[in-house]
């Protein structure tokens, strides 16, 4: 299997739907319910539960699903100081500012639900 499947919990699918697909280049796979939308972005599968629809966005062990965290997909990018630019002139949130190490640069920019997506540019 080559698709890698990711569950995030989104307060609302509609923004998040937007967001991945306008601002992140993800594609909608399925939107069969205002509550869920599957989108992909090559071999990654995103699936978007609203707290509430359906079996994923139901209380699991006494807790009910929300989003946040810092669990987070990685998105590489050619060029993340474009990335960036262009995803603050859009009114993106991000948690704190550009890092650099030794295998790269990365940044946290955050869905509308405050889910984080990881964008990094491989060294050299």
């Amino acid at each position: 299997m080559t698709t890698v499947s990711v569950r995030y919990i989104a307060d609302d699918v509609d923004a998040a739907v937007a967001f991945y697909v306008e601002r992140l280049g993800f594609d909608v796979e399925m939107r069969p319910a205002p509550g869920f939308a599957m989108l992909s972005r090559g071999d990654l599968r995103l699936l978007l539960n609203q707290p509430g629809a359906g079996g994923a966005g139901q209380p699991a062990g006494g807790r009910t699903p929300e989003p946040g965290g810092w669990n987070r997909i990685q998105l590489q990018v050619s060029d993340l100081e474009a990335e960036v630019e262009t995803l603050r002139a859009a009114g993106a949130s991000f948690r704190g500012e550009l890092v650099t190490g030794k295998g790269g640069s990365q940044i946290l920019v955050e869905d509308p639900s405050g889910n984080p997506v990881e964008l990094f540019q491989p060294a050299g």
